[in-house]
């Protein structure tokens, strides 16, 4: 081959593969790519970067290191390391305004896990698909945390400690309540019995068996095929299967929220008398401004506007009140315990009433199987 004939087909292929590439270009640029559930997620919790629980760092900058791994997509890759790193702990900060991006859940971790370890230290064998929305939806502390803290404090039941605090489970800690004593997300008073896992039904096992797993939205028809009076997720109130009044109102047909809602409310108000008759320092709760619990400084029952100050945080804690706050706030910050684990909820409730009750009038609250 001559050294022209040569350098022309160089230079005929060089433009070909330039004109290739110019189309290749201009069709992967006018082409839409389209995301399997994009839509459907864009409508979910999970990408509002604006709310808080993924705002709340956006004056610093960068999420704080301790709560990147469920409050940011990067942040959670890092603690089950599926960024080659240490798994069960985040190495860095992470950027803002991530929301939980379909990374954060599809995965190469994720699709092979096999079980969760919760804040009590107990592990759930778990192979389903859940078990990736589970690692977040479990809380910060348990059970454990509060016997944990009552030991080191040293201190009789009615005794007031410096060492002792308010613990917040945390939110949305579903996975706790579901699989109630096998996680040991609620505090659980010595001798008694708790129910474990919380089997709904055959069709009814998974998170997402409820809930749609991109826009976290649950379909109420779905569940009209065994409880025909349901039309609309309101209508979720006045489902019950069991049988026994455990809020001690006269009505044992309510629904089991209902019951729920009425001993939370006996609770609370054990709570503050004891507060007040016992430690001498009564305390109000407030489920928008943190640390929830405050000195009620006027005695009005209510925590004022000049009340809802961290600086004024309840200080007076004993053992007997601590735990009863923490199964309070645990009740509180899952506002779907009613189906994740109904029994569970109700016994927790109905023993931090009755604890209570050694030192406090309280009603006759039942306490379920």
């Amino acid at each position: 081959m001559t050294p022209c004939r040569s350098t022309y087909l160089v230079a005929l292929l060089a433009l070909s593969l330039a004109a290739l590439l110019a189309s290749g270009l201009a069709t992967a640029e006018e082409r839409k790519i389209e995301i399997p559930f994009y839509d459907a997620w864009l409508s979910s919790p999970h990408a509002d970067f604006t709310s808080e629980p993924f705002a709340h760092w956006n004056d610093d900058g960068a999420v704080d290191q301790r709560c990147a791994a469920c409050h940011s997509t990067t942040g959670h890759l890092d603690f089950i390391g599926a960024d080659g790193s240490a798994v069960g702990s985040v190495e860095k900060t992470a950027p803002i305004e991530e929301g939980v991006a379909c990374v954060a859940c599809h995965n190469k971790v994720t699709g092979q896990m096999t079980e969760v370890t919760f804040p009590s230290g107990m592990v759930v064998a778990r192979e389903e698909a859940d078990a990736r929305c589970m690692d977040c939806h479990q809380g910060r502390e348990s059970g454990a945390s509060i016997n944990a803290m009552i030991a080191k404090a040293g201190v009789g039941d009615d005794t007031v400690d410096a060492a002792l605090k308010f613990l917040n489970v945390h939110y949305a800690a579903a996975a706790a309540s579901r699989f109630g004593s096998e996680a040991g997300g609620g505090y659980e008073y010595a001798g008694e019995d708790y129910l474990g896992f919380y089997f709904h039904d055959d069709y009814a096992t998974q998170c997402n068996d409820c809930h749609n797993p991109h826009t976290t939205k649950v379909e109420p028809l779905f569940c009209a095929e065994c409880h025909e009076e349901v039309t609309s997720i309101d209508d979720f109130a006045f489902i019950r299967s069991s049988t026994g009044d455990f809020d001690a109102d006269g009505d044992s047909k309510e629904g089991i929220k209902q019951e729920i809602e009425g001993l939370h409310a006996i609770l609370y108000a054990a709570m503050q008398t004891y507060s007040e008759k016992i430690v001498n320092a009564p305390l109000a709760y407030d489920a928008h401004a943190y640390p929830y619990f405050f000195a009620d400084t006027n005695g009005n029952g209510q925590v004022d506007e000049d009340e809802a100050v961290r600086a004024n945080g309840y200080q007076q804690w004993t053992p007997r009140l601590a735990r009863a706050a923490y199964n309070y706030q645990f009740a509180a910050k899952d506002p779907g315990g009613y189906t994740h684990n109904p029994q569970y909820m109700l016994q927790l409730l109905n023993d931090s009433v009755q604890n209570l009750g050694e030192k406090v009038p309280v009603p006759a609250t039942v306490r379920p199987d």
